[in-house]
């Protein structure tokens, strides 16, 4: 069956402790769905029977590096897409350790869905904590825990229900809102994509069903009209003499022909004359879409400006307090140090004015002490940039909420932030 162009895409982030089985759950995804090719298939099976184990090792799918493959474990971030005729599907396989945090947080940041594993014997875990801290630092709307290798327990309904508990006790300091709880064996395939009939006391849907069911229309923000300008098309030819056109992607709200919109920075109003998609004209636009925006009046917007509703603004500010992931191994963050930020469209450079405090990324413990902040800590900081920026929080809208540092003597990406 073909899948259309207008399929929802559904991105979705794995975590969990090392050797809870996220390569295997997501191999066992794979190949029930029938997402795998039989000559894949069978070099998994030999690299299985060369490792001595037994059956077939699905977890060798995901796991692309040499170094992971020896190691048995899974490093970086490894993207797999598969679909299904109601969806597709782009997983963000990311490592467990803590030493990998950014990798996680890279991963995750653009996903609908984190799936957190739990390994039914060892239960919640200080793993299983920081996944849960992370999933709700970047907001990603909708957890799953997967409470695997239920085989190893007897598929024993106390184990899962102590370990659902447990769960949302702690859950219950954090920001999440939707977490749904699956029993699973990624191993033998129960309640993955097939039901299991050895959890009879579960009446859920199985995970399968939940990724091509979970409603995610709604992830995105529809209220706030926020198209950050990518590029300003000027064909000058003689057909398009006069045409000038905004392309971008819908960062947030409904455009539609005919509204009345702002142009920031310079606060002038026009109307929408037209909207154009990949297949033409069309009445509206919403987020994610990429589309060519027209204006009635002949304004001069370039890359980085913003068009948002008159009486819908993001905040114009050049001062920031983010949550920050620092990425860079070479060098720590540095005081009042220099960088190149990236906004939507829009870069600026910024200086960084002060540390507030280091988070216990385990515990969410505040740390105001220790300032020094290394590859794969998670701080809050002040900022201030060389020209406005346009913003709006985080929570309220993750793409006009975020920004990227980069190192300007080496271009280095050094970190991801989330704006407060």
């Amino acid at each position: 069956m073909s899948t259309s162009q207008n399929t929802e895409l559904l991105r979705f982030t794995t975590a969990g402790s090392v050797d809870d089985g996220k390569s295997t759950l997501i191999g066992r995804l794979l190949y029930d769905s029938k997402s795998i090719f039989q000559d894949q298939y069978d070099q998994i099976k030999d690299a299985t029977e060369r490792r001595g184990e037994e059956g077939v090792n699905l977890a060798l799918l995901t796991d692309g590096l040499k170094s992971e493959r020896e190691q048995g474990i899974t490093i970086d971030v490894a993207y797999r897409y598969f679909s299904t005729p109601k969806r597709k599907f782009i997983i963000a396989d990311t490592p467990g350790h803590i030493q990998y945090t950014r990798n996680m947080v890279t991963g995750a940041s653009t996903a609908n869905v984190a799936l957190i594993l739990i390994d039914a014997r060892h239960g919640v875990v200080e793993q299983t904590k920081r996944h849960a801290i992370i999933a709700s630092l970047l907001q990603i709307p909708h957890i799953v825990v997967c409470i695997n290798k239920m085989d190893l327990v007897d598929y024993s309904q106390d184990t899962y229900d102590k370990i659902q508990d447990d769960f949302e006790k702690f859950a219950a300091k954090l920001d999440v809102n939707d977490v749904h709880f699956i029993p699973i064996s990624a191993l033998l395939g129960d309640n993955v994509v097939n039901r299991s009939d050895k959890t009879p006391w579960y009446d859920g849907p199985t995970l399968m069903y939940y990724l091509e069911n979970v409603h995610i229309a709604s992830d995105h923000n529809f209220i706030d009209s926020r198209f950050p300008v990518q590029f300003v098309i000027r064909p000058n030819t003689d057909e398009f003499h006069d045409y000038r056109g905004y392309a971008g992607r819908v960062a947030g709200g409904i455009m539609k022909k005919g509204d009345n919109v702002t142009l920031l920075p310079t606060g002038f109003t026009t109307k929408i004359k037209a909207i154009m998609g990949a297949d033409g004209e069309q009445d509206e636009a919403f987020p994610p879409q990429s589309v060519t925006v027209l204006l009635e009046e002949d304004y001069d917007l370039s890359r980085g400006d913003m068009i948002v509703r008159e009486n819908n603004q993001p905040e114009v500010t050049q001062d920031l307090e983010l949550m920050l992931c620092w990425f860079d191994q070479s060098r720590p963050l540095q005081l009042r140090g220099k960088y190149t930020i990236q906004h939507t469209s829009q870069s600026a450079r910024c200086i960084i004015k002060e540390v507030r405090y280091k988070l216990d990324i385990n515990t969410l413990h505040r740390d105001m002490d220790d300032k020094n902040i290394n590859m794969n800590d998670i701080a809050r900081v002040v900022i201030r940039t060389t020209k406005p920026l346009f913003v709006d929080s985080y929570r309220k809208n993750r793409v006009t909420g975020s920004i990227v540092l980069i190192d300007e003597a080496n271009n280095n990406t050094v970190a991801g932030g989330m704006i407060i």
